[in-house]
């Protein structure tokens, strides 16, 4: 008589430092379109459950902002606590690093994983990048001194190259338990919050580098009728001039935001939307962690 395997399930921290590729890699071993991406850094500003559920394994990996030494402001520190705080109760991590490349932030990282009895996998990222593999080898050895990690992966979290071998690892190391979330659950967020995000992805595409940092979003209503959702969310910035920015000339910056904002959104909950965007100033709001409570920055 032919026994099934024992059902996994654990929880798995993926940490770095920002702009490395972690919500990327989230995404594909999910498989959909979850966290936010981009090339800036600071994209990630939550601690973000990822959950995948297959019929004999349930992975829930958690996405983490970027650790960063200079915390200057509020918003910086309460991304330290999401990033730190997700090292804890898990029972693999996940070390994100770029293949050739090691910042003075890696180091950072590592020394916060310094002590931790939970099995850590160096997952080298971007090798589709490289020009030729065999350069890789010298890298690894090197990565290799520096922890004895458990694994040493390396992996294309865009294009998907050795995401299989990386899981199969995974899957190794998690314990014999039944599943923590339904079948069809694949985040612990709401909807509203991942709208807010959508909002946030399209505004930081389109932004330059200083104005996506002081901007956040808050969806002030969410109603669902009969085959329409109408959504009225704010986007709060620091200062007038940021304001206009966004805004753009004749508010075009604003209607192409809620444009590709709708298309996601509509992706996501299966029906039409309709989305009104507002841009409102609240001075110092990064630095004021009353103002990051309302706006859910919550620990």
């Amino acid at each position: 008589m032919n026994q099934h395997p024992p059902f996994r399930c654990g929880h798995v921290a993926i940490v770095g430092r920002p702009n490395v590729g972690k919500s990327t890699l989230l995404n594909r071993l999910i498989g959909c379109k979850l966290c936010i991406t981009s090339r800036k850094p600071q994209t990630t500003r939550h601690r973000i459950l990822g959950i995948k559920t297959q019929t004999d394994h349930q992975v829930a990996y958690v996405d983490t902002p970027g650790l960063h030494r200079k915390a200057p402001r509020a918003i910086n520190r309460y991304m330290n606590r999401m990033a730190a705080g997700a090292i804890s109760d898990v029972d693999v991590i996940l070390f994100l690093v770029e293949a050739l490349r090691w910042h003075s932030d890696d180091n950072h990282v590592l020394q916060k994983l310094s002590g931790s009895k939970t099995p850590i996998f160096a997952v080298v990222n971007k090798v589709d990048r490289l020009e030729s593999r065999e350069a890789l080898l010298p890298y690894l050895q090197e990565l290799s001194g520096r922890m004895p990690f458990a694994e040493i992966v390396p992996v294309s979290a865009r294009g998907g190259d050795n995401i299989e071998r990386l899981e199969t690892l995974i899957l190794d190391r998690l314990p014999e338990n039944p599943p923590l979330y339904p079948e069809e659950q694949f985040t612990d967020r709401s909807v509203r919050f991942l709208v807010s995000e959508i909002v946030r992805e399209k505004l930081v595409a389109r932004l330059g580098q200083e104005v996506p940092h002081r901007l956040s979003v808050e969806v002030e209503s969410f109603e669902e009728e009969e085959g329409l959702t109408r959504i009225s969310a704010i986007i709060w910035v620091e200062e007038k001039g940021q304001k206009a920015i966004v805004i753009g000339k004749q508010g075009d910056m604003l209607k192409r935001v809620g444009v590709q904002a709708r298309k996601d959104i509509e992706a996501l909950i299966g029906q039409r939307v309709f989305i009104k965007l507002w841009v409102k100033v609240k001075s110092g709001w990064s630095d004021d962690e009353r103002a990051l409570l309302r706006l859910g920055y919550g620990d």
